[in-house]
């Protein structure tokens, strides 16, 4: 099986380093957003800058790339992937997406003789470097079926979602307990710190009691020391989910209020942090008063 790969960013170097691992031949596509490809590169995979080329050479391909508008331009634009795909080819979207559009999108790649499969992860660059994604998976149960090897190479928990679209929407769930968890202890933190309540004592608290959790573990050595490396998830990306989040919402007509102020959150908080400011930071941004206003 060889296996294209489109976004070999901090998630997506982990998960192309993990399927080369295994034994897979890789195609890689070049671009400036990706991390270094120098070690896959000597581990035998081989890289294009055409999107026509990377789809005819494969058999398989993986998306990991920003959102929906990365999604569909990959796919679409002229010597894109869908002008070079083969009858046959698998492609596994893991980014994030708007479900609406990943349904569109798999009517099209179909119409190539092509099969699609949303396959959205959750965790960090940590875990994708260790092979240790959650996936949620949505597609045809029998095609899923066949790829789940493939994406064992780099995931630990696959759930099957149901159809198209689906791994999508619960990843968006998801992502938007999480980053509610994540905007609350961030706030909770700084009003901790403009309290004059150290972040130990904060933390014991918390941690002893309804607020113990993944996200209270991942901000925990921030808070301790300043050490961010174990969250590095952007506020832009947590902006574009919550976006993602909001407008699924709406197109089901869902109550969306508690998710409507995390979203405004973390608008404000990309306006005011650095364009590379991580959701950790949010703390910093709340502490110097700005949650106030």
């Amino acid at each position: 099986m060889k296996v294209g790969m489109v976004g070999i960013g901090l998630m997506g170097h982990g998960i192309a380093s993990n399927i080369v691992k295994h034994g897979h031949s890789m195609v890689l596509f070049e671009h400036p957003g990706n991390q270094s490809l120098d070690v896959l590169k000597r581990a035998g995979a081989q890289s294009t800058d055409s999107l026509k080329e990377l789809a005819q050479l494969s058999d398989v391909i993986i998306l990991c790339v920003t959102g929906t508008p990365e999604v569909e331009d990959v796919l679409f634009r002229d010597d894109g992937l869908l002008d070079g795909v083969k009858p046959g080819t698998v492609i596994v979207d893991c980014s994030t997406a708007i479900p609406s559009s990943t349904e569109r999108v798999a009517v099209e790649v179909t119409k190539r003789g092509a099969s699609f499969l949303d396959a959205p992860m959750t965790r960090t660059p940590k875990e994708a470097a260790e092979g240790r994604l959650n996936l949620t998976v949505g597609g045809d149960k029998e095609l899923f079926e066949s790829v789940k090897p493939l994406l064992q190479c780099y995931a630990e928990n696959i759930v099957y979602a149901g159809p198209v679209g689906s791994g999508h929407r619960l990843k968006l769930l998801h992502n938007f307990v999480s980053l509610g968890f994540s905007a609350v202890l961030a706030e909770a933190a700084a009003c901790a710190s403009r309290a004059n309540i150290s972040a130990d004592v904060f933390l014991e608290v918390v941690g002893k009691g309804g607020g113990d959790s993944v996200v209270l573990n991942r901000f925990k050595p921030y808070l301790e020391s300043g050490d961010g490396t174990g969250f590095r998830f952007y506020l832009t990306n947590a902006l574009k989910d919550m976006n993602y989040y909001t407008a699924m919402a709406e197109e089901s007509g869902s109550v969306h209020d508690t998710a409507e102020s995390i979203r405004r959150t973390f608008e404000k908080g990309t306006q005011v942090g650095t364009p590379q400011a991580t959701v950790l930071e949010l703390v910093d941004i709340l502490s110097k008063g700005y949650g106030s206003n």
